[in-house]
């Protein structure tokens, strides 16, 4: 992790940061709040989400921001890193009673400069489409709230529809709605769809088409976040049993799944390319799995209390060629492992599927990837080509001191990134070949914990300990709070198989002899590797910058868009992107620590 002094420092709330690409500074006057600009008192309120959308105008400022803090919602012209913010004229600003906005999500598709489509979720279970621009009537969902009585977790459009969205809830369902169909007034009667692990589909049963048209009910407790893949064909589920489920949007199938090192799972977001999955969640870590092979391939420790969003840099995210572009048979391999065409028509995303071919590796793959926590602190993450191309099968591999311990060390260590400790140097990843790292402390590393017993070995055997203390496993058929004793080196042994942890006639058994959940029959599992089993990650940049829980990480073009708890959206610039703004105004803002 970078160092940041001690004392004073430590608690020193940063307004600029150094990464390989340079300077990201903190644009004071570009920070959107509510017009006061008073810190809002968020005992027992939601967590501020913002949205972007762009509407195109011929003015060439065309995004436009929406924010919700507390019981309000607003709706501003983003005028990002090229003027100050303007807080005094909100195209349109609301105040709800009885209830407050929860998540919201703009239909990129139909947005113009004359309409947009905005839904709002609310904290009593409602939806609501808006037109924030028109500000005519709006049409509300579940209003009676006989599909669901929970808070809605998450909101989105279902991608290349105009009339589709889907919403979650805190129940753990989540409904397929379409703009146009009324939600009754009595509450609908389902019909069984599809059913599979830990997962049921359920279509409404009525003579006329009505809402939802779809009911999911996924895994245990709350449905805290779902993300679509990019070509849309896809949805990442994250739930507060700790799971991530991926589905195939389409065809109601489960394409795999993934339970965190302990606790809930809150945060989930793709690659650009769609073939690796972030979540975050109560375990502080960041989790990187793999689409292709469903299996997790990283962590990341850096956080000290929740993560609570993950999300991809897709202006980072790069991929320097060895060859001239062509295709490799990968992509087919990977057409045929999902059963079906993808077309890849975005270039990022076609210069990137080249990637999984060994024999015409680019040079350097870099995954540029933020978090942001309760901790109050944003991370910056680089999944490099050493990470994503182990020469090693995966049970050799090993992170930390662990390694000392195998039976067989390892020839070498496949999973330190080269860049150094403070990653001012150029992006080198492809510089080393990952089989032939030897493994000494010397090895120069800047996105992996270092390998002394005192730091890496007590962050694993910490987290271990916690785990089994809490109990990690829950599936459906068992209770979400049950506790295990700690017995779990057997039990691992015994209950290795997947087939074992899959199948419904042995947890039934289970049940007959045993009421409690079972640490290990996940740890130690595809499902979830012990920490000395998969790289571990160490972020480029790891700093305080709010007072408050963060509860935004957007990147953007320009610049990168936090918000914390309080209410306050700010405008971080990227280097290079300061422009006349920063250089006019600062003498006047507070002097940043540069690191």
């Amino acid at each position: 992790m970078a160092a940041e002094g001690g004392g004073k420092e430590m608690n020193e709330i940063k307004t600029q940061f150094t990464t390989r690409e340079g300077v990201y500074k903190l644009l004071t006057h570009s920070e959107y709040s509510r017009p006061n600009r008073v810190p809002f008192n968020s005992q027992g309120s939601n967590p501020v989400k913002v949205s972007f959308v762009n509407v195109n105008d011929q003015s060439g400022n065309g995004d436009r921001i929406c924010f919700n803090v507390g019981r309000e919602l607003y709706f501003y012209i983003y005028k990002g890193v090229r003027k100050a913010a303007d807080l005094s004229k909100p195209i349109d600003k609301r105040i709800y009673k009885g209830t407050q906005p929860t998540c919201h999500d703009f239909n990129h598709l139909t947005a113009t400069a004359e309409s947009v489509a905005l839904l709002v979720g609310f904290s009593a279970g409602q939806v609501q489409l808006i037109d924030p621009i028109k500000k005519e009537t709006s049409k509300l969902f579940n209003e009676e709230r006989l599909i669901d009585k929970s808070r809605v977790t998450c909101v989105k459009w279902v991608p290349g529809s105009e009339s589709l969205f889907l919403v979650s809830h805190a129940s753990g369902n989540m409904y397929l709605y379409n703009v146009e169909h009324t939600c009754g007034t009595t509450a609908p009667h389902y019909q069984l769809l599809k059913q599979g692990e830990n997962y049921s589909v359920h279509t409404c049963k009525s003579k006329s088409t009505r809402n939802p048209l779809l009911k999911w009910t996924v895994g245990e407790g709350a449905l805290n976040e779902f993300a679509f893949s990019p070509d849309g064909k896809f949805l990442a589920c994250v739930s507060q049993d700790g799971f991530l489920r991926v589905f195939n949007f389409d065809a109601v199938e489960l394409h795999g799944t993934m339970k965190s090192y302990f606790g809930g799972l809150l945060c989930v977001c793709w690659s650009p390319d769609g073939k690796y999955i972030v979540a975050g969640g109560e375990d502080d870590l960041v989790t990187v799995w793999s689409f292709l092979d469903c299996r997790v391939i990283a962590r990341g420790h850096g956080h000290k209390s929740w993560v609570s969003v993950v999300a991809f840099d897709h202006y980072t995210t790069s991929v320097e060629e060895s060859d001239p572009m062509e295709f490799s048979g990968s992509d087919e391999d990977f057409q045929d492992q999902i059963h079906f065409g993808r077309d890849r028509a975005n270039s990022t995303q076609s210069r990137l599927s080249k990637r999984n071919s060994t024999d015409s590796r680019p040079v350097s793959v870099t995954y540029r990837f933020g978090s942001v926590g309760q901790d109050t602190q944003l991370c910056l993450w680089d999944l490099t080509e050493d990470i994503l191309f182990p020469h090693l099968p995966l049970s050799r591999t090993r992170t930390h001191t662990n390694v000392m311990n195998a039976s067989s060390p390892p020839a070498g260590a496949t999973i330190i990134t080269n860049t150094s400790s403070n990653t001012t140097n150029g992006n080198n990843s492809g510089a080393n070949t990952p089989g032939i790292n030897s493994l000494s402390a010397t090895l120069p590393r800047s996105n992996s914990l270092p390998h002394s017993a005192g730091s890496g070995g007590g962050i694993s055997s910490g987290i271990m300990d916690s785990a089994i203390a809490t109990g990690v496993s829950k599936f459906a058929t068992l209770s979400l709070h049950d506790r295990k004793e700690r017995h779990h080196e057997k039990d691992h042994k015994r209950n290795h198989s997947m087939g074992h942890i899959s199948s419904k006639s042995s947890d039934k058994l289970n049940l007959l002899t045993k009421t409690k959940t079972d640490p290990a029959k996940t740890l130690g599992t595809l499902l979830c590797p012990r920490m000395e089993d998969v790289p571990l990650l160490e972020p480029l940049i790891c700093k305080k910058i709010a007072h408050e829980r963060l509860t935004v990480l957007i990147f953007l073009e320009d610049c990168l868009v936090t918000a914390c708890q309080e209410g306050f959206i700010c405008t971080w610039a990227r280097p290079g992107k300061v422009g006349l703004l920063s250089s006019q105004n600062q003498a006047s803002s507070p002097s940043g620590t540069v690191v």
